[in-house]
């Protein structure tokens, strides 16, 4: 569905579910580095974390889920 002129995307509500999950990812970043991990596999864990974060916010941010219930 095209967004009409008074739509915008609902970029404040996908921040909002959005943000939960990365905080909890970067921490477990830095728990695996104060473990004493080696740096290298504490940071391998990153691309994902950013990744699903990112294709989370494009879902909601463009009502994708909407039109699906």
């Amino acid at each position: 569905m095209a967004l009409s002129q008074g739509e915008a995307p609902n970029r404040r509500r996908a921040l909002l579910a959005v943000t939960p999950f990365l905080l909890l990812g970067l921490a477990d970043v830095l728990l695996l580095l104060f473990w004493g991990i080696e740096p290298l596999w504490a940071f391998a864990i990153l691309p994902p974390i950013i990744f699903c974060t990112a294709l989370a916010w494009l879902a909601f941010s463009t009502d994708f889920l909407d039109e699906r219930t």
